[in-house]
């Protein structure tokens, strides 16, 4: 996967300035060069961690590498000894399965946001979603419905479980195309290989897909999307991964998030998978 590096810029409240000073301040008592921090990121973040990447590194000796993906598929690359120092996950339950293998930071766990779905279609396409809901999938209009592939997608699973509660799942599966992740899923339809697509909110707000309709499906439609992160036991960048991690939990961090769509959602280390 393609690694993106990312500078940008924030403004630091007093915690960060503490942990940016003494990440600094290590770094130069052992004469080390700035760190790289890997970080694995569910695709959905793509926008959100950008932002986040530009303020943080203004400030901060560490230069952020981020990969995005499906969360399953990540889950599988750090347990055949992937290179990476966080991991951001859309499903809670592969965070703390590292954890319970024993190659995670049990204390590092943090739930940092709820994921939202919406139905999303391109500007210029006839229906809207937000007066039809559900049954714009019907329409013979819509020849295909791109979604995530639910089988390592937490996006995918959501969409599947929504469509099911809607009674719409037997009726439309036919016209389904599968994305890898949930930013190849929001490329189909950008792209008028689906019609419709069942996507991330934070996506469908982004710069490059906000001009589109979208009708955000109600949260009871599918079990929540906790996301969370994890340090990596086998991370040789520990300092410099809890000091993001730390800008991640200051209001800084948290009011980004916001912007993109992710609601706040602490929930416990034993909170249940966000699979249907």
């Amino acid at each position: 996967m393609k690694i993106i590096t990312i500078v940008k810029t924030w403004t630091l409240d007093f915690p960060l300035r503490m942990a940016v000073a003494l990440l600094a301040g290590m770094l130069l008592t052992f004469g080390a060069a700035a760190q790289t921090v890997r970080i694995a990121a569910a695709a959905d973040l793509q926008y959100a961690m950008e932002d986040l990447a530009r303020q943080y590194e203004k400030h901060s000796p560490a230069k952020l590498a981020v990969t995005y993906g499906s969360s399953g598929n990540f889950y599988a690359q750090i347990q055949n000894g992937a290179p990476f120092d966080l991991y951001f996950s859309a499903d809670i339950s592969y965070p703390q399965k590292l954890v319970e293998a024993g190659l995670a930071e049990k204390d590092s766990l943090y739930n940092y946001a709820r994921g939202r779905i919406v139905l999303w279609v391109g500007k210029d396409f006839a229906l809207d979603p937000a007066l039809l809901e559900w049954k714009i999938l019907e329409d013979s209009r819509v020849e295909k419905i791109a979604i995530a592939n639910p089988e390592h997608a937490p996006y995918g699973a959501a969409a599947v479980a929504a469509l099911k509660k809607a009674g719409e799942y037997d009726t439309v599966q036919a016209k389904f195309v599968y994305g890898e992740n949930i930013s190849q899923t929001a490329q189909f339809v950008q792209s008028g290989s689906a019609q419709v697509g069942i996507v991330a909110l934070s996506l469908a707000i982004s710069p490059a897909m906000r001009d589109g309709k979208r009708w955000e499906v109600p949260q009871e439609f599918y079990p929540p999307l906790n996301q969370a992160v994890v340090i990596l036991k086998s991370s040789p960048n520990q300092t410099a991964a809890k000091a993001f991690l730390e800008f991640l939990k200051s209001d800084t961090g948290r009011a980004t998030l916001a912007r993109y769509g992710f609601t706040a959602a602490e929930v416990s280390a034993g909170a249940a998978s966000n699979k249907p």
